[in-house]
């Protein structure tokens, strides 16, 4: 099948429906025992570094995770939204939430290799760090988010029963990315006319779901996807990728949920005939009396989506004026407006659009607040994107909380000053 003739989501959609196995239902995050060698380079270590100076660590993770920065859940850190007021468009590496299904591995970048292999390639061959580096280079803004992202909110909006890492907002962020197209090494590879899928494998530790070893996270995306806007990363934000980012090497997927942003890739396969996963069968589609009995598609592209960069439950002074800061994303294409309800949905105002607000990212917005009124009050944000997407109250319930998209009920309190 011709490249030009598959869309981003075509190949998922007609191939997805894979009869799901009983062993996914079981989502509990167990470390696996210890790293398999996986085929893109030597065996690496995991993370167990003792907590950097400055703030604890997570399960798994690297880096500091102090608590006015980061909640922790496990082997994920969330962002704290009010930590990114006035810290600029991007996300500082140091700051950047962290998805680990089980550890990060500390890999030697003169030691790594990336295989290319495959019914799908001419000419299957590997590159080392420094060959990578010498391929011409892009440099893109995008978001990065999780599939989870506002997973609490299924709960304490909508009140159902979901299972998984209960995010608020924080499973988000933008950085610069810079590294090579995939599109280049895949050239370099011969990827033939009649390729379909390609699937990056990353060499963290096996996951551990329901007692079986599912392996190293892993996942296809159509080859259309692959040759458009993909990229092969080695630099955040100007430096090298930090371990919990996917040191040294990760894709970047723009539009798409994070999962399709492999991290730590060691091999990538290209073949004529669709490919499956876990992250594409039991995982990462819609499942629930919504959904049809074999579970939706796998899941791609991100929808539209809005948080406040305050705390939650703050604390505001009633008669000051108080600006209002926060970004909204999409998926789809560029935000095209943003409204602000500071009295639980009663009225809406326009809130002014600011700096950059590039496809892939998200953009920032503000609007001036003068409550006169003491007491609990609730503020909401809704975001249209180019497509005329906009967010709903809710979002049709799914058993993993996948892509909740609804507007969030943020609460604040009015007290005298």
């Amino acid at each position: 099948m011709p490249h030009e003739d598959l869309t981003h989501e075509a190949v998922h959609r007609r191939t997805g429906a894979v009869p799901r196995q009983a062993s996914a239902r079981d989502t509990t995050r167990t470390q696996a025992p210890g790293a398999e060698e996986a085929a893109g380079g030597r065996p690496p270590t995991t993370a167990g570094q003792p907590p950097a100076a400055g703030g604890r660590t997570g399960p798994g993770i690297v880096k500091p995770l102090p608590p006015e920065l980061f909640v922790v859940h496990d082997t994920n850190a969330e962002m704290r939204w009010e930590a990114m007021r006035d810290v600029g468009f991007h996300v500082p590496n140091e700051r950047f939430f962290v998805r680990n299904h089980t550890s990060t591995p500390i890999i030697d970048a003169t030691a790594w290799r990336l295989r290319l292999h495959g019914t799908g390639l001419r000419n299957p061959r590997s590159f080392d760090y420094g060959e990578l580096l010498a391929l011409p280079a892009v440099t893109r803004d995008v978001a990065i988010e999780c599939a989870g992202n506002g997973r609490s909110f299924f709960t304490t909006q909508q009140h159902q029963e979901v299972s998984g890492t209960p995010w608020r907002l924080g499973g988000i962020g933008v950085a610069r990315w810079r590294g090579v197209p995939l599109a280049t090494v895949l050239d370099l590879a011969g990827l033939t006319p009649d390729a379909v899928d390609v699937m990056a494998r990353g060499l963290d530790p096996g996951y551990v779901s329901g007692g079986v070893d599912l392996g190293p996270v892993r996942r296809p995306i159509p080859v259309a996807k692959a040759l458009q806007d993909v990229i092969l990363a080695y630099e955040m934000n100007g430096r090298p990728l930090p371990p919990d980012h996917g040191h040294p090497v990760r894709l970047v997927v723009p539009s798409w949920i994070g999962l399709a942003s492999i991290k730590w890739v060691g091999d990538i396969e290209v073949s004529a005939s669709p490919l499956f996963s876990p992250w594409n069968t039991e995982l990462y589609r819609m499942f629930g009396a919504a959904h049809p009995p074999q579970g939706g598609a796998p899941l791609t592209v991100r929808g539209v989506r809005s948080a406040f960069e305050l705390p939650w439950n703050a604390t505001l002074a009633a008669g000051r004026a108080h600006v209002l800061h926060g970004r909204s994303w999409s998926g789809h294409g560029r935000i095209t407006a943003v409204e602000v309800s500071v009295d639980g949905g009663v009225t809406w105002r326009r809130a002014q659009l600011r700096g950059p607000h590039v496809v892939p990212a998200w953009a920032r917005w503000h609007v001036t607040w003068s409550p006169q009124e003491t007491g609990p009050r609730t503020l909401l944000a809704r975001a249209v994107d180019e497509t005329g997407a906009t967010q709903p109250q809710r979002t049709p319930h799914n058993e993993f909380g996948y892509l909740f998209d609804a507007v969030v009920h943020h609460p604040v309190t009015v007290v005298n000053p």
